[in-house]
């Protein structure tokens, strides 16, 4: 059989030699298959971020009960249920799971707005965080003296619970509390009894999608931009320029909105009949970049520059409809760090008459638009489009200019928005995520994914919307998303306020334009919070997840064994670790010497984790009848399984649960017959359901991931003692 295997591996071989073209040093893109590559030459790709946020056309009323007083009525009785550890740790998983519908609950717009003018209320919340925090406090102490008496059964319960009691807090002081004094930093206010709702739905989005951009930064960070829209009808407006001319400012504003290429500070201001007759369409635009970016300078430099615009205050009080916000953070890998290349960019063009557009007659198309990824045709692309002339001014050098002039294109040909879109997105070669919004069509924005090395994750809750290149750059208003596929031609979502919340207000097609489908079924709940992606007052992510290593390892420890001596006798370990983490099978499989092999899998930083794990249990087990050794989860799947596998122990490493390779291998394994306990961070991630038992970690999400394999090594050699 195995020679069997290898002759069809070496003829396979042999015919792949012959029949491709052999070439050292060249381009993928530019090489046609059948093709042998050593060395290829790949151009920089730098991903960048982005995010938006927008809230669905909801006429909800605040409860007579609301969020905050059955936070405070849920508080109550966490803190009546006393220890009672079988099951009913903090009143049970249902008070625990009430609470967190309530603090999400506390999330909606018009739940923040209520908040945010009334001073008593939020006092009252404050002290109930603070009454939260101490109650933490005193519960892990508690603990860190008793952990090792408490079975890990109801350890891990007790640690479940208080973790999402962790995350609670943190969300009512961090995600809400904290946000109403940055929204009124926003403003340029001295106080929130200055301003009316309408401007406090508007600062408020700005606000969270710099939080956004914040986290966002580690994606790259040496330019960012942002934007916001809204619908305005023409009483209103006409209140509004009143306003800035009693204020001396409209001199500035007929400077900031003259047409041309999007710079820092830009007002789009459509006036045309577009989709909605008879209303403005208004969109402000902030820009920031730096040749050396710092991290955190480009959200403050942002947040100076719109709490200091008296002209954005103006238009702030009016009320308005289909509010949307778009940002974007940049790691320049084409075109120069400079004002004009910061995203979003728009249509403007050098031609002199302004296009007409069939589906649109009568308007003057404003597109807004931003990029991750490379339209790796983008020189062909503009030279189809130049033929008449030049259209791109000599200082706009980043591809993503020619995104929405491609669109445009396409309107010209009398095709709707959502159509001229999508016959854009197919012109374009390469990995790719975009985000385009226009005045054409407002309170919506179109989003395409292609290829795999990009992400958007949409975020769904009860009235907004809110979309990121990264989860962690949605979390902080909702954990339910939708990740779309850029795989299989890619997918294209159009997110419509006017359509209602959920899936129902979203719109979604592959490239082709086959309609999929969208569920509830379909979403996913995020298995993180912006506690655990917090940098807190470390300059980088790196130094923090460095300082932290001690106390994640001594948290995973904790509990897991204790030092016992009697008299003269020398000191024991005795270990706590019950049937959750190695189960009766496996330790009896143990005893028995039915299990001759354990094998450490996981993928990057965890591999090497599993290296030194491996290591560590051949060295402590030496002349044990056993085989160890570690493997890269993917290596294991591709060949290293038989088809029976009772005799072997597959420990896979994981700091999410969700890695894809290894979660494939331990399948895999498992339905050979593999005993699986897994060392993991994430509670009830994917790879738990596959498991024996499972091990977890107690450290927040590593963004830089220095320290995962020290904290997992030293996890992993407290359970092979055992």
């Amino acid at each position: 059989m195995i020679c069997k295997k290898m002759i069809d591996l070496l003829s396979g071989l042999i015919c792949l030699l012959l029949t491709c073209r052999i070439y050292i040093g060249r381009r993928p893109i530019d090489t046609e298959a059948p093709a042998l590559i050593f060395f290829p030459i790949q151009a920089c790709r730098l991903n960048c971020g982005f995010a938006g946020l927008m809230t669905c056309r909801l006429h909800a009323t605040i409860p007579e009960n609301p969020a905050d007083q059955n936070i405070a009525r849920l508080w109550e009785n966490v803190k009546s249920a006393g220890r009672n550890i079988c099951g009913q740790y903090l009143g049970g998983m249902e008070t625990v799971n009430a609470m967190d519908k309530a603090v999400s609950e506390l999330k909606r717009e018009d739940m923040q707005e209520f908040l945010f003018f009334e001073d008593e209320r939020t006092y009252r919340l404050s002290g109930l965080a603070g009454d939260m925090k101490q109650f933490i406090a005193k519960e892990e102490s508690w603990l860190e003296g008793q952990a090792a008496f408490i079975n890990s059964v109801d350890q891990e319960v007790i640690n479940s619970r208080l973790l999402m009691l962790k995350d609670l807090c943190w969300m009512l002081e961090k995600d809400i509390l904290a946000n109403l004094p940055r929204v009124l930093a926003l403003t340029g206010a001295a106080t929130n009894s200055v301003l009316t709702p309408a401007a406090f739905r508007k600062y408020r989005k700005i606000n969270l999608l710099l939080n956004a951009l914040d986290r966002l930064e580690v994606r790259g960070r040496d330019s960012a931009g942002i934007e916001l829209s809204f619908l305005i009808n023409p009483e209103v407006m006409q209140d509004v320029i009143r306003r800035i001319r009693q204020n001396g400012l409209d001199q500035d504003y007929q400077m900031r909105t003259q047409d041309g290429d999007l710079l820092n500070t830009s007002i789009s201001a459509s006036t045309d009949q577009g989709a909605l007759p008879g209303s403005a369409c208004i969109t402000f635009t902030y820009k920031t970049f730096s040749i050396v970016g710092e991290l955190g300078r480009n959200v403050a430099d942002l947040r100076s520059i719109i709490g200091q615009d008296r002209i954005l205050q103006c238009f702030a009080d009016a009320e308005t409809e289909f509010e949307t916000a778009l940002t974007h953070t940049r790691w320049a890998s084409v075109g120069s760090i400079t004002e004009e290349n910061c995203h979003p960019l728009n249509n403007h063009s050098l031609r002199h008459a302004p296009p007409f557009f069939p589906a649109y007659p009568g308007s003057r198309a404003h597109i807004h638009a931003v990029l991750n990824g490379d339209i790796d045709n983008y020189a062909a692309l503009r030279q189809s489009l130049e033929k008449q002339g030049e259209l791109i001014a000599e200082r706009i050098t980043t591809d993503t200019k020619i995104i929405p002039l491609q669109i445009e294109k396409y309107l010209q040909a009398n095709h709707h928005l959502s159509e001229a879109f999508r016959l854009a997105v197919n012109d374009f070669q390469g990995s790719h995520a975009i985000a385009m919004t226009s005045h054409l069509e407002p309170g919506k924005m179109f989003l395409a994914l292609k290829g795999s090395g990009q992400s958007i994750y949409v975020g769904i809750s009860s009235d907004q919307y809110m979309f990121s290149s990264e989860l962690y750059g949605v979390v902080e208003v909702m954990p339910g998303f939708l990740k779309m596929n850029g795989e299989d031609g890619g997918q294209i979502f159009i997110l419509d306020a006017a359509k209602g919340n959920g899936v129902r207000g979203i719109t979604a097609c592959r490239y082709d334009g086959t309609a999929l489908e969208l569920t509830d079924g379909l979403l996913q709940t995020a298995e993180m919070t912006t506690r655990d992606i917090d940098r807190g007052s470390y300059p980088h992510y790196f130094l923090k997840e460095i300082s932290e290593a001690a106390l994640s390892v001594k948290k995973t420890l904790r509990g897991k064994y204790r030092i016992s001596q009697d008299g003269p006798s020398p000191a024991q370990v005795i270990f706590n670790m019950g049937p959750d983490i190695i189960p009766a099978a496996v330790r009896t499989a143990l005893q028995t010497g039915d299990i001759k092999k354990i094998t450490v899998i996981g993928h990057g930083t965890a591999a090497v984790a599993g290296q030194a794990v491996a290591d560590a249990l051949s060295h402590y087990l030496e002349g044990a009848p056993l085989q160890i050794h570690a493997r890269v989860a993917s290596e294991l799947s591709g060949f290293g399984l038989k088809d029976d596998l009772a005799d072997t122990l597959i420990i896979p490493i994981t700091q999410s649960g969700t890695t894809t390779d290894t979660n494939r291998a331990v399948a895999m394994a498992r339905e050979r017959g593999a005993h699986i306990i897994s060392i993991v961070n994430r509670r009830q991630s994917d790879i738990t359901a596959k498991s024996s038992g499972v091990f977890y970690t107690l450290s927040l999400i590593h963004i830089s991931e220095p320290t995962r394999p020290r904290l997992i090594s030293y996890a992993v050699f407290c359970l092979k003692k055992k």
